[in-house]
């Protein structure tokens, strides 16, 4: 399909922006200004952007925990302005699955809890969950085991033993539990190397394709763009250009 037509929009599109417009309350400056942008079904896209220029947002307004002031953001057919804050939540909970960027793993959970957590949110995931596996830890596992994270040893430590590519990984599972349609994953690998970013990436869609997952991947590593399906500049469909190192709300 070409990027012409998917800039049109089409139905069946998992994420669908029109005329979005956004600032946060009491700023006197705008943070995006996006006319159209649209996501298929499965693809794997690659949104890159220098540090303050508005990829968190677009992600917080992408999964619903911001709102535009103008324009519509649309999310599985879903106008994600047309439903309140509580049925946001449940929606969220049961069709996105978010790698953060600090990973924002649970110290006090085991491994397997914290990716089993998604679940108890969720009886859709927790459903969707148990048709791969006859339980839910059991799907955990499986799913650590595919993201290379299968040493019995290894899991039994604290999330807080691990090293950094380890809870990446961790939060990943957690985030792939119970095949959500749609991940986002906000500068997930920024603080790994070219080679362990390039192989996280890859396990990454390995498990989104499996499931049929669409993923929508922020980073300010260009460098990365190579590996997606498509890629897009923020600053190209943003019309507005924020001031560098901005943060406004807790979102850059």
């Amino acid at each position: 399909m070409s990027r012409q037509r998917r800039q049109r929009g089409e139905h069946g599109s998992v994420i669908s922006v029109k005329d979005l417009w956004f600032s946060w309350p009491k700023s006197s400056v705008a943070t995006l200004d996006i006319k159209d942008l649209c996501v298929d079904r499965g693809e794997h896209l690659f949104v890159m952007g220098p540090s303050g220029s508005g990829k968190t947002t677009l992600l917080g307004l992408l999964s619903g925990i911001a709102l535009p002031q103008q324009g519509r953001v649309t999310i599985l057919g879903q106008d994600t302005a047309a439903i309140s804050t509580g049925a946001r939540d449940r929606f969220r909970a049961d069709h996105i699955g978010y790698i953060f960027q600090m990973f924002n793993l649970i110290p006090y959970l085991t491994i397997v809890e914290n990716v089993m957590l998604p679940c108890h949110f969720s009886q859709l995931r927790r459903k969707n969950a148990l048709r791969q596996s006859q339980d839910l830890e059991c799907e955990a596992l499986r799913l650590l085991a595919h993201l290379h994270l299968d040493d019995k040893q290894l899991l039994n430590r604290p999330v807080v033993e691990l090293s950094v590519g380890q809870q990446q990984r961790v939060a990943a599972a957690r985030a792939l539990i119970g095949s959500p349609e749609l991940l986002i994953a906000d500068e997930p690998t920024s603080s790994l190397d070219s080679d362990h970013q390039q192989a996280f990436i890859r396990l990454l869609f390995e498990e989104c394709s499996l499931s049929g997952t669409t993923l929508v991947f922020v980073s300010h590593d260009t460098s990365l763009a190579s590996l997606f399906h498509r890629s897009v500049k923020l600053d190209e469909i943003n019309r507005i250009t924020p001031p560098r190192n901005t943060q406004k709300g807790g979102l850059a």
